[in-house]
């Protein structure tokens, strides 16, 4: 335990030191509109109305069927011996109805230390009507993208757990169109994910509870392309997520968990060019690791910018009775580097080995997909069967 903390407290000081050394803060790119794009950013949304309904909030919550997209590394800790989840999500319900995120989860148990869990996100796009360069209709298609995970999650101490997942991408937005006089293909990639996740018993004035953290660092995998000559390829959405949660236990019917996530994207941030030449910020055209170090100081705008890139999601949830709750959340996206800033609500019921969740989604700027929608989830969890 004692190393763990010293690898922590090493990692942390080797930022600041990199942070001291390479930031620098040229004033007249500070403030600028720049925010990081990849491939394949719906792997980022949020696909479940229990997370949902807590700001995108995760990381270090109480485990359930959708853990995989918060932190792996919960499952170890989940008290069923099995259950699957099934989530779906409008998206730019505003605007058309045939957008949607649908996800398929399922965790087993295999023994008291360890847990296996897969799950199914899929992303249809809806109906698009391809034009060639002439403006005549070359058919109707439906670009749809996809991603296939599993996992295995496994206590390293009594309340220590750890978990690494695999991952296979498949986006095809195209349908093999030519797009800018080039034939396109389907993008294809595999990544990994590694996490960690710590749950302790605390206590404050008599009220008993625990706290947690976890972090987990997902999709980190090869770059992706959509052309057969390669010469255009993206960074896929690697993301470094960690937080904590303090939950209380009020009395024997009512408890009640903060958390906080914070997330900053691991892939490297777009410099200010001048024709060919950079002026401020580093070459993105690097490998995935290469990527991943740069991140931590490659903005333009130096250490003001990399700190702005670190997105902020805060969740609230009550339970009573461990059947019925309440959620809320506040997610924060600073201005320059996409400006997603929104509130959301929900709640949950828990009956038998059923449980339903529900969220809704209210904007503070007018640009979000998910506006003002419903979103459901359904999980089935079961008890190991007894033994007579």
């Amino acid at each position: 335990m004692t190393q763990i903390k010293q690898a922590f407290l090493t990692f942390f000081l080797l930022l600041a030191v990199i942070f001291a050394t390479k930031a620098q803060n040229p004033d007249n790119y500070i403030g600028q509109f720049n925010p990081i794009t990849t491939a394949v950013p719906f792997l980022s949304i949020s696909p479940d109305a229990r997370g949902g309904a807590m700001g995108d909030a995760g990381v270090s919550s109480e485990p359930d069927a959708f853990s995989m997209h918060y932190n792996p590394a919960k499952f170890a800790f989940i008290k069923k011996d099995m259950g699957v989840g099934i989530s779906y999500s409008p998206w730019l319900k505003g605007l058309t109805n045939d957008i949607n995120l649908a996800y398929l989860s399922g965790f087993k148990r295999i023994d008291k230390n360890s847990v296996v869990a897969a799950s199914l996100r899929y992303f249809n796009l809806g109906d698009i009507n391809f034009t060639d360069e002439n403006g005549w209709s070359v058919g109707n298609y439906r670009p749809s993208e996809f991603a296939i995970d599993a996992t295995y999650s496994r206590f390293l101490t009594t309340n220590l757990s750890m978990a690494v997942a695999a991952r296979y991408i498949h986006s095809n937005l195209t349908q093999g169109q030519d797009v800018g006089g080039q034939a396109s293909k389907p993008g294809n990639s595999v990544a990994a994910d590694v996490a960690l996740f710590q749950r302790f018993p605390v206590e404050f004035d008599k009220i008993d509870g625990n706290f947690s953290w976890g972090l987990n660092i997902s999709n980190i995998g090869y770059k992706m392309s959509y052309s057969d000559d390669n010469t255009r390829k993206d960074f896929i959405p690697t993301n470094l997520k960690i937080g904590p949660t303090l939950t209380l236990n009020l009395d024997d019917y009512n408890q009640l968990s903060f958390m906080i996530d914070f997330n900053k994207l691991l892939v490297p941030t777009n410099a200010i060019t001048s024709g060919d030449t950079i002026i401020s910020g580093m070459d993105p055209n690097v490998s995935v690791p290469v990527g991943m170090v740069h991140s931590f100081y490659d903005a333009p705008g130096g250490f003001s910018e990399e700190m702005s890139e670190i997105n902020i999601a805060a969740g609230l949830e009550y339970w009573y009775a461990q059947q019925f709750s309440l959620r809320g959340g506040f997610f924060y996206e600073d201005k320059n580097k996409g400006n997603r800033k929104f509130f959301t609500l929900g709640a949950g019921f828990r009956y038998n080995v059923l449980g339903i969740d529900f969220s809704y989604l209210i904007p503070l700027e007018t640009n979000n997909p998910l506006a003002h929608t419903l979103r459901f989830s359904l999980l089935i969890n079961f008890d190991a069967p007894s033994v007579k």
